[in-house]
């Protein structure tokens, strides 16, 4: 498994998502850790940080508390990256926590699947 999975991280805190992830304060006070630019800059960190050819990041509210109306229980951003390219996909899932774990799962393997085949037809 080491010579395929290098490592990863659990960022809750913005400190981590910073120094570990490479993700700007900026980016974090303005548009929050459920959001596109977030997700964007801790998938593109972590090709960086690891020095992998894929990376998967997910931040999401699973619930059952932390929603806003702007950003309710169960909404998730995750982002894939290669190094020539980051796909960010925003999901709006239930307020059922464990649920939502287990399909923020599924759909960020899904998103590096189809990642994965982009690539492969590419060569």
């Amino acid at each position: 498994c080491s010579a395929v999975y290098w490592g990863g991280a659990v960022a809750y805190a913005y400190e981590l998502k910073e120094s570990i992830l490479g993700v700007k304060e900026n980016t974090l006070t303005t548009f929050g850790a459920v959001s596109e630019e977030t997700v964007i800059e801790m998938a593109e960190g972590a090709i960086k940080h690891f020095k992998t050819d894929y990376s998967i990041a997910v931040s999401g509210i699973a619930g059952p508390d932390g929603g806003t109306d702007d950003k309710p229980v169960g909404t998730v951003w995750i982002a894939i990256s290669s190094k020539s390219k980051t796909i960010a996909k925003v999901f709006t899932f239930s307020n059922k926590r464990i649920q939502n774990i287990e399909r923020s799962a599924a759909s960020a393997l899904a998103m590096l699947l189809n990642l994965l085949r982009e690539d492969q037809d590419k060569e």
